[in-house]
């Protein structure tokens, strides 16, 4: 089911170009989907899009999706099956430096996606993703679950909610799930936890600036190591989507209109320091010193995520524990730091490795 919802279709992914939608692109590749990409040029240098050279094998738009018209004409262009919606800014310390910036992007640039596909006439299974950071957050021991309150301390969180209550609102006024054969629009949203995996080189992100610290032979620092994380491999996430954009394609897939939380399992849930520990350990260069700072920016100290939702209704469920997701992502970046060449090949790899994985578990996730 998986593999055959996406086989010889047109998928439309915005944000193609930042870490994650890289990952997306190639596994759809892999799928046998026609990729149409709408996004900023690449984020950061390096980027995984450019050495996994993503753009080889899809048709690459680039565009900002604030402009309304742009993003409407790719649309037009796509014509796809499925939306993939993933651009956005995606940084809680960024979203301090440039708040207006950061809700013109993830609340703004939503609506706008939204509206091409209204204006459009576009039939589609559309997933929007947002963030793990949408909850209030109360700093509570249990994982939130999707019928939770809504929140945001930091500009980041709060556009991720305000977006999420964009997306309810859109639903409930033009793309009614009770009306889905008319419109043929099914569009749900998708909040993940944090993730990790090879060719994330984004600043004030813990793995990269590690790998950074690493390769500069420098002493790794950590700022709030005892802060508590849903830690995943993005490839746990990238499935999730997809498996949610399968279901919502299916004949009765409108039941499946709603908001989906894709974390680890509730024993994979580690604090920073562990994380760093285990990442470090991998590379054989143990030791960092905390850098927490009284007047840093404010971000979250406890954060779990339920996904018994996912588990119970999707099918879907993580593949790789906490120690496999750490050592995947450091083996990718101890191979592609001695040669940048091999990145399409390592991640490659790694989808190899979880989708075998992944059957052993019985979740059908290749063709």
């Amino acid at each position: 089911m998986f593999a055959d919802a996406y086989r010889g279709k047109r998928v439309f992914v915005t944000g193609h170009s930042g870490f994650k939608g890289s990952w997306l692109c190639l596994w759809l590749e892999r799928l046998g989907a026609e990729v149409h990409g709408f996004a900023l040029e690449p984020p950061t240098t390096p980027s995984l899009f450019d050495q996994a050279q993503v753009a080889g094998s899809i048709k690459h738009t680039i565009g900002d999706v604030r402009d309304a018209a742009a993003l409407q004409a790719a649309l037009s262009v796509a014509r796809p099956h499925f939306i993939f919606h993933l651009a956005a800014q995606p940084l809680v310390i960024d979203s301090y430096a440039a708040p207006a910036d950061t809700f013109a992007t993830n609340v703004t640039g939503s609506v706008n996606l939204m509206e091409a596909i209204r204006h459009t006439g576009t039939r589609a299974a559309v997933v929007m993703v947002t963030t793990d950071k949408v909850y209030l957050n109360r700093e509570w021991e249990h994982g939130y679950r999707e019928d939770d309150a809504l929140g945001g301390h930091d500009p980041y969180s709060a556009s991720k909610a305000a977006m999420e209550v964009a997306v309810a609102s859109w639903r409930d006024s033009f793309f009614s799930p009770a009306n889905a054969n008319e419109h043929g629009v099914r569009i749900a949203s998708a909040r993940a936890g944090n993730v990790i995996g090879g060719g994330d080189w984004s600043a004030n992100r813990l793995v990269p600036d590690l790998v950074r610290a690493l390769a500069g032979n420098g002493s790794p620092t950590l700022r709030n190591p005892g802060s508590l994380r849903p830690w995943q491999h993005v490839l746990e996430p990238l499935a999730g989507y997809l498996w949610l954009g399968a279901r919502l394609s299916e004949e009765h897939g409108q039941h499946f209109a709603e908001a989906w939380n894709f974390g680890p399992l509730p024993t994979d849930v580690r604090c920073v320091a562990d994380l760093a520990d285990s990442l470090l350990d991998n590379f054989g260069r143990p030791g960092w010193s905390d850098a927490t700072r009284s007047d840093a920016p404010h971000e979250a100290g406890l954060l779990r995520l339920s996904i018994d939702k996912a588990v119970g209704r999707l099918g879907w469920r993580p593949a790789w524990d906490f120690e496999e997701t750490v050592a995947r992502t450091a083996a990718w970046y101890r191979a592609v730091g001695d040669n940048p060449d091999l990145a399409r090949q390592a991640c490659l790899a790694d989808l190899d490795h979880y989708c075998q994985q992944a059957a052993r578990l019985g979740l059908p996730l290749t063709g």
